[in-house]
């Protein structure tokens, strides 16, 4: 099975033979996903050949998402492999489950226009209501769980310091996949942009 995860501003691949991980690369590189996915992937043994292949669908960077999307349905294509996607904030609620097993927790990370995406997960790593975009003072009032993850838990807890929640600064992380509950694979590879348009369509501005 081959892992891409583009939907941050890290880039990572991982490569398993069942449940044992053969090779990996865990890059930040900020922005530059188109550059730099391929090449990662071309440098595995057997330059990453896979029966298998799970793609974050984000919410994230609109790019990184589109980028390892393509990448994904092309490689599924050209080796006759199952393509299968993944919502990035239950891969990073399943590395943080990891580390502070059996905890519900809240997953906060970048959006788009200074807002951040957040999500709520049961302690067996399932989401509990839609996936949200909002702004950090709208954060405030907004229910959260003891635990915090994701590159804006910092943020997010410090917003009420009183409530004592534990923060784990992640980035979403390819090798961790395996750990995505079964339950949230999707063939349905449409991405998860966590938020509406920034631009209006040109007919819901024409007059009625």
């Amino acid at each position: 099975m081959l892992a891409i995860e583009t939907a941050s501003e890290a880039c990572s691949i991982a490569l398993f033979e069942g449940e044992a991980l053969i090779a990996s690369d865990h890059r930040t590189i900020g922005r530059g996903h188109a550059e730099a996915l391929v090449p990662m992937i071309g440098a595995l043994p057997d330059k990453g050949r896979a029966a298998r292949i799970l793609v974050s669908l984000g919410p994230g960077s609109f790019t990184g998402v589109r980028i390892g999307l393509a990448t994904a349905r092309a490689l599924g294509f050209a080796w006759s492999a199952e393509v299968l996607g993944y919502p990035t904030l239950a891969l990073i609620a399943a590395q943080a489950r990891a580390a502070h097993p059996g905890q519900a927790l809240t997953v906060c990370t970048n959006g788009g226009h200074g807002e951040w995406f957040v999500a709520d997960f049961t302690a067996s790593g399932l989401a509990q209501g839609e996936t949200v975009s909002i702004t950090p003072d709208a954060a405030r009032s907004r229910p959260r769980a003891m635990l915090i993850a994701g590159n804006r838990a910092e943020a997010m807890a410090a917003l009420d310091p009183a409530l004592g929640a534990t923060s784990v600064d992640l980035l979403p992380d390819a090798r961790a996949v395996p750990l995505v509950p079964a339950a949230l694979l999707t063939s349905a590879l449409a991405p998860i942009y966590g938020r509406g348009p920034d631009a209006t369509p040109m007919a819901a501005r024409l007059p009625a």
